[in-house]
């Protein structure tokens, strides 16, 4: 048996083979040419009439593996890895994805706050390439359904096709998030999000969080639209700038936040995650206030250590574990 690592790498390079050669006959980016190769993956053939040559290739790239031969996280990962280098001769600042460690974080805490439920919805307001939801689907043992959205429309189609990959049932929704949804409220968000100001004023004036003069913040705005789309008592699981609640808006946000939800946890990602200190992240844990929530008497604090220090990892786990344990058992 082939370890884990081998898998992935042996999936990554058929898939990267197969995108690379569509590369070659058609004008695309790579990402571009991954959402076909994707699709043809899928199909388990060519799905586009290209010429012959390109077809045949195709045909007999694809008779090589088999993705039955695979688990679900070694598909995921090796997917990633091929989004990842299209990324990286990608020039679009939108065109990024949340990191391994970080979406396995937030699963972990998802498994956490949902291990009560029998059934769970979920939805990702921000899902770029699904990467972030797909791996909190993947370790949620639960009935689940699963809702997506996003406006880029070559990161959505990453996302549908990296959904389809590992069988996952997961409704997109392609389109600005902060317009209204055709969706009933959730349990559980999960989001990674959008950094930076939102250009539609008067779309931004029917928010509570709307600026009092200038643009209003998206990160902001797709917070209050998350609160919107969550059950009384729900959870939400936030990446956010770790500047949140220094920036000159900070006192609106606090002032809703109050309002609308409980903080329950906090919870700083490595400084070596992260190349320079504006780019620094934290986790940021919500539950949406509700007849029956109370805000916890001490809310989850943590300054993650390095993720390849593993022993300080485990000692921090230990925390959490124990700090979840007191925050089920209160009234």
């Amino acid at each position: 048996m082939k370890n884990s690592k081998t898998n992935v790498e042996s999936l990554y390079s058929w898939i990267d083979e197969i995108t690379t050669t569509i590369q070659e006959y058609v004008n695309e980016t790579y990402l571009d040419s991954l959402i076909y190769a994707q699709e043809c993956i899928f199909h388990c053939t060519p799905t586009i009439n290209h010429d012959e040559q390109l077809t045949h290739k195709l045909e007999t790239l694809l008779q090589t593996t088999s993705l039955a031969d695979y688990t679900v996280e070694e598909i995921r990962k090796a997917n990633q890895l091929a989004i990842l280098k299209g990324m990286k001769g990608s020039t679009q600042a939108q065109h990024m994805m949340t990191p391994e460690t970080i979406a396995l974080i937030i699963a972990y805490l998802s498994n956490k706050l949902m291990d009560e439920k029998k059934e769970i919805r979920i939805f990702d307001p921000a899902s770029g390439t699904g990467n972030l939801l797909t791996t909190v689907f993947s370790q949620l043992s639960q009935d689940k359904e699963a809702y997506a959205s996003e406006v880029d429309s070559t990161l959505i189609q990453l996302g549908v096709w990296n959904a389809n990959l590992q069988k996952q049932q997961i409704e997109f929704f392609h389109q600005d998030s902060l317009q209204p949804f055709l969706l009933d409220p959730v349990d559980l968000v999960v989001a990674d999000l959008p950094v930076g100001y939102y250009p539609d004023d008067v779309r931004a004036s029917r928010f509570e969080l709307q600026a009092k003069e200038g643009h209003s913040y998206a990160h902001h705005l797709f917070m209050e639209q998350s609160l919107k789309y969550t059950v009384d008592g729900g959870y939400l699981i936030f990446v956010i700038p770790e500047f949140l609640f220094e920036s000159d808006q900070a006192d609106q946000l606090k002032k809703f936040l109050h309002e609308h939800a409980h903080i329950v946890g906090l919870l700083g990602l490595p400084d070596t995650a992260f190349q320079t200190d504006k780019q620094k992240k934290s986790i940021l844990i919500l539950q949406k206030k509700g007849r029956h929530t109370t805000t916890p008497k001490q809310p989850l604090l943590v300054k993650m250590p390095s993720f390849s220090n593993t022993n300080a990892m485990g000692d921090i786990l230990g925390q959490i574990n124990n700090w979840f344990q007191t925050y089920k058992k209160r009234s």
